[in-house]
């Protein structure tokens, strides 16, 4: 009686596991991305910014470092700014808005980076200029590369 019991519940429950911890997808592993860059690092002025995106062959994205609101540590991010914001200091961060996700683009004459979709918008340093974004952009995890125009960037391949 105790092994058909015991049955019962490993036949109900394996579905229910499978689902709350399911495998990683096919292929899909962490790595480090080299990232090209349109101009090298070195040659960014007080309050500009490069935008990149995420290698395509393989398919891949990057993984947020930290943030808050529709971004969280570990989530993904298709394209990134390397920025260098008005005290000096260089910054990457995902292009994705905290507020609801959607792409954030470089204003360069309010130097200022803005979502289009409901108008946040954030300082050079990633912090809420006004919302409805209430946190600060997220930051990826990034190394300089073997040359001015290369960054390595935590990500992750997609396996598809």
């Amino acid at each position: 009686m105790a092994g058909l019991l015991t049955a019962t519940v490993v036949v109900g429950a394996a579905p229910i596991l499978v689902f709350l911890w399911p495998a990683p997808a096919r292929g899909q592993k962490k790595t480090t991305l080299k990232v090209s860059l349109a101009t090298p690092i070195t040659q960014l002025a007080n309050g500009d910014a490069i935008k990149f995106d995420a290698p395509t062959s393989p398919n891949s994205a990057f993984v947020m470092a930290d943030g808050g609101g529709d971004n969280a540590p570990g989530d993904l991010a298709f394209g990134g700014f390397v920025v260098k914001d008005l005290q000096g200091n260089t910054n990457v961060f995902a292009i994705n808005c905290s507020h609801l996700g959607c792409s954030i683009a470089l204003n360069p004459d309010a130097k200022t980076f803005d979502c289009p979709c409901h108008g946040s918008r954030f300082h050079l340093d990633g912090t809420v200029l006004h919302g409805p974004a209430a946190d600060p952009l997220s930051h990826l995890t990034w190394k300089q590369g073997n040359d001015a125009t290369t960054i390595n960037v935590d990500g992750l391949i997609l396996g598809f």
